[in-house]
C-alpha cells in the first residue's frame, strides 16, 4: 500500500498512522490507520508540519490515503470537514485523498465537504493518484 514504489523517504511509521515522501513522484503521502483518537491528533500534525517544513508543499502533492480510514463517531463527524479543510492550509500544489474501503467512511467525508469549497480530488486507488 502505503510504502510501495519509488524513491522514498519514510518519515513515520506509527501504529496509527504512516508518512513517506517520494521525492522522485514529488509526493508527500499520509495514511491513517483506523481513525487518530484525540491523544495520536497532535502528534499527527506535529509530523506533518515537519514535512512541510522539511519539503517545499508547493512543489508537492499531498496524498491523504484514506483506505484504511475506519467510520469515525457521530461526534468526530461533526469536526470532520474541518479536519480535511486543515491539510489545504499547508499550500500543497494538488491534494489528492483516496477513498476509504469504508462505504460509511466514504459517505463521513463526502458529506463533511458537502458545505466546504475543497480544493481536492478524489481517487479510488493510491496507484491512480500518480497516473492523474
Amino acid at each position: 500500500s502505503l510504502f510501495q514504489g519509488g524513491i522514498q523517504v519514510i518519515l513515520y511509521d506509527k501504529p496509527k498512522y504512516r508518512m513517506a515522501v517520494y521525492e522522485d513522484k514529488k509526493e508527500v503521502h499520509t495514511q491513517v490507520l483506523g481513525f487518530l483518537k484525540e491523544d495520536v491528533v497532535g502528534e499527527y500534525i506535529e509530523s506533518l508540519n515537519t514535512i512541510a517544513k522539511t519539503y517545499n508543499p508547493a512543489h508537492y502533492t499531498l496524498v491523504v490515503d484514506a483506505t484504511l480510514q475506519a467510520p469515525v463517531p457521530r461526534k468526530v463527524a461533526a469536526e470532520l470537514g474541518d479536519t480535511i479543510m486543515f491539510y489545504t492550509t499547508y499550500g500543497y500544489k494538488r491534494i489528492a485523498i483516496v477513498k476509504p474501503k469504508s462505504k460509511i467512511a466514504m459517505v463521513q467525508i463526502r458529506n463533511a465537504l458537502a458545505l466546504k469549497n475543497f480544493p481536492g480530488s478524489f481517487y479510488d486507488t493510491v496507484a491512480d493518484v500518480s497516473r492523474r
